[in-house]
């Protein structure tokens, strides 16, 4: 029987939301107070959960402590205490949403984690509003 096992990080970042191909006026209709040209940030929480069976030598999944390194190496590194929109190679000509956070995230995670063992990334912008990218 497969388990899921999640490991939770948090990180600092700062971005704007805007589409350089509207108007400022419609980036404004569109991201509202998110696309402010001088910026806002948010404290993320990032959870990324994967699947599999516990190893019945160590009883793990995957090693947690691992799980934290590899997504500090591969994303919080480059993400944390960070502008979203220009800071960030892998980020670039990306709109900092949260869904695209979210699926920058995983593209990254997936590519590094054994096959299929990704089973999901969650990504909290503020208390009310959060995005899940899930294998299906």
């Amino acid at each position: 029987m497969a388990v899921l096992v999640t490991r939770r990080e948090t990180f600092s970042a700062g971005h704007t939301l805007f589409n350089p191909r509207f108007s400022e006026e419609r980036n404004r209709e569109i991201f509202g107070k998110c696309s402010n040209p001088s910026g806002h940030g948010h404290n993320y929480v990032l959870e990324v959960t994967v699947r599999g069976e516990p190893d019945e030598e160590t009883g793990f999944v995957f090693d947690l402590s691992e799980l934290s390194s590899l997504v500090w190496k591969l994303v919080l590194n480059d993400v944390d205490h960070r502008n979203l929109n220009v800071d960030v190679d892998w980020l670039r000509g990306v709109i900092p949403t949260t869904e695209n956070l979210a699926n920058a995230f995983w593209m990254r995670l997936d590519a590094n984690l054994p096959d299929g063992m990704l089973f999901s990334v969650r990504l909290q912008e503020t208390e009310k509003n959060s995005v899940e990218r899930r294998r299906d």
